[in-house]
């Protein structure tokens, strides 16, 4: 139990564009070629990286079977890669290989950044006794990004959709992350990028802080100050 002096007992962690960032490499996209055979320019890999991280909505056009699976891409790693090599293919990238080795970057833990003040916020909490959980949207495990940056000690319960079978904003994600961390909704704050994903936390009774998902060098001290608004 935390201190009576705060208003929280635990704090809920979005992943991407909250505590972690997908920054690519020049290297990832110095081969990518489109239909026509012309390389990528700066715009277009700007705009494939956004499809490929926006945490909601549908970034092309799609039929039945192609919504089928990016609606349910994060309940099931098959649609998982089935939805973005879509995506890929309708963004112009025109060989298969090429999709792939991008598609592989997103889904490798390893290839993942931390915001310059990710490790110090988990560490303050639990130094307050305040819990942890990370809640995701997402079909491959995270667990080892955290492990390569020291800090996965610090975190107290790994809630992701495609483990728990539900995906944000459905209530029940929320509800399954309170219940494994033992919260009241009404003393646990959400933190994430996303108002409509991550901000449903309030339909369930707990406060939320939204976060911007930009790059990590602007944004050297967001958690620190979204958990300074609520007294932590």
């Amino acid at each position: 139990m935390a201190s009576d002096l705060t208003e929280f007992d635990a704090v809920i962690f979005d992943f991407s564009g909250t505590l972690f960032r997908l920054e690519e490499d020049d290297s990832w996209m110095s081969d990518l070629t489109d239909h026509d055979g012309e390389p990528f320019d700066l715009h277009q890999q700007a705009e494939l990286m956004r499809r490929m991280t926006a945490p909601v909505g549908q970034t092309v056009e799609m039929d039945a079977a192609e919504h089928h699976a990016w609606t349910n891409r994060d309940l099931d790693p098959r649609f998982h890669r089935q939805a973005y090599l879509d995506v890929l293919r309708k963004s112009g990238v025109a060989h298969q290989d090429q999709a792939v080795g991008l598609y592989e970057r997103l889904i490798d833990p390893g290839c993942w950044s931390a915001y310059p003040d990710a490790a110090e916020v988990l560490a303050a909490l639990k130094d307050r006794g305040i819990k942890v959980a990370v809640l995701s949207n997402i079909a491959f495990d995270i667990r080892p990004a955290f492990a390569d940056l020291g800090v996965e000690h610090l975190v107290d319960e790994f809630v992701l959709s495609f483990e728990v079978g539900a995906v944000k904003p459905d209530a029940k994600i929320f509800e399954h992350a309170l219940a494994a961390l033992g919260s009241a909704p009404e003393r646990t704050l959400m933190i994430g990028d996303s108002e409509e994903a991550d901000g449903a936390a309030r339909k369930v009774g707990c406060a939320f802080a939204l976060v911007e998902p930009v790059p990590l060098a602007e944004r050297p001290d967001g958690l620190r100050d979204a958990l300074s608004a609520f007294g932590l």
